[in-house]
């Protein structure tokens, strides 16, 4: 008797897979100034840290990608779920900063290996409803970012930063555990299996790159904030890690009711919406300080909820002609800017403190050069409509 799929164990799975991803991300974020203080690391080699906890990530994304189409996803889950195990033992084990800092890569390789994996897999096994359901799939990167903050929080009093980095072991032994034994979906519905029409749809496509410049500057601006939460937003007088939990749950939430939202702005409205929240939100904290950063704070969750799953539900219902590889390069190169950044803010946040300055400030011209490029680009879709299966 042949095996039949179980659509909502895998999606389940892939939700566990996203949390461990998010989980590494706000623990490492967590653990920051343990890290400094144990390991004797400056602001600079905790950059270089971040630097590797995100370029593994566009690396998985550019070797998934073309392989989703010949290997499918249950071998890159595999991929992911070794990786992963590989890089959360590697780095409890760590005790100075080249192991760590090579651990780290294989974690961020597992991440971006999610991310290749999973979000074809979700937009063939949900053809007709494929923005929503990412939506739904990318409630769990926040989701993920809420429990490690809260796990961080319970914490903070603790230097064992290697037990806290250890909780990345339960959600990745649930999802190993979901996808053991179950029959995955071959690429199918509207994205093309073919790599040759993939790689042509993506290098003759410039609105394909244009998403590409504007998926670089809404991971800098979701991401880079959040990467360093507690160094940057610690000295505005907030508690930086229910900060981070309250942007976060927000965040979910947002992903979780997209439907309604998507339905009544398309994707294009509600990118420019975000953008111009975003910015606004960015401004506002920037100066903050005291109890009015938590309702910046919510400002902002509003602001930026919206920007990773929308870019990719972009390319797979406007290009599905790019398929996996498009979905699967479009994250990777927005982790790709965020690696670039990260030694950036850690350089900055040095300078500010040898100048005495405030260090709360945040990267304005980003949101404001994508208010720009979204309004633009929701006057040129005005009238197209996604293809679907």
């Amino acid at each position: 008797m042949e095996m039949t799929i179980n659509r909502n164990r895998l999606f389940i799975g892939s939700c566990f897979a996203l949390i461990t991803t998010a989980m590494a991300f706000a623990l490492r974020a967590g653990i920051m100034n343990n890290l400094a203080g144990k390991m004797g690391l400056s602001d600079t080699e905790l950059g270089w840290i971040n630097f590797m906890g995100n370029f593994g990530f566009p690396i998985a994304t550019l070797v998934g990608g073309p392989l989703y189409n010949s290997l499918g996803p249950r071998n890159l889950g595999i991929l992911a779920f070794v990786s992963h195990l590989i890089g959360i033992t590697a780095s409890i084990l760590s005790a100075s900063f080249w192991p760590l800092f090579l651990s780290t890569f294989f974690i961020s390789f597992g991440n971006g290996t999610v991310e290749a994996a999973f979000n074809p897999m979700i937009a063939s096994m949900y053809d007709s409803n494929k923005t929503v359901m990412l939506n739904r799939f990318h409630v769990w990167f926040p989701g993920g970012l809420v429990i490690g903050a809260l796990i961080g929080f319970a914490l903070v009093d603790s230097d064992n930063w290697q037990m806290k980095l250890a909780f990345m072991y339960i959600p990745t032994l649930i999802y190993g555990f979901l996808f053991f034994g179950q029959k995955f979906p071959e690429a199918s519905g509207t994205l093309s299996r073919s790599n040759a029409e993939n790689f042509k749809a993506i290098f003759t496509s410039p609105l394909y790159w244009f998403m590409v410049a504007c998926m670089i500057m809404t991971a800098t601006t979701e991401l880079g904030t959040q990467g360093w939460v507690e160094r940057i937003l610690g000295q505005a007088g907030a508690q930086p890690l229910l900060v981070l939990a309250l942007v976060t749950g927000l965040m979910a939430l947002g992903r979780l009711f997209a439907g309604p939202v998507i339905h009544r702005l398309n994707i294009t409205g509600v990118l420019l919406g975000s953008a111009t929240i975003s910015a606004l939100a960015i401004f506002l904290m920037s100066s903050a300080t005291g109890n009015i950063v938590y309702l910046y704070a919510i400002l902002f969750a509003i602001g930026v909820c919206y920007f990773w799953p929308n870019m990719i539900s972009f390319v797979a219902e406007y290009m599905p002609k790019t398929g996996a590889l498009g979905m699967s390069l479009i994250g990777g190169f927005g982790m790709v800017g965020l690696s670039i950044f990260n030694p950036i803010i850690g350089g900055w946040l040095e300078s500010a403190k040898k100048a005495q300055a405030t260090a709360s400030g945040f990267p304005i011209i980003l949101p404001m050069i994508l208010i720009v490029a979204f309004g633009l680009l929701f006057f040129y879709m005005r009238g197209k409509k996604p293809v679907h299966g």
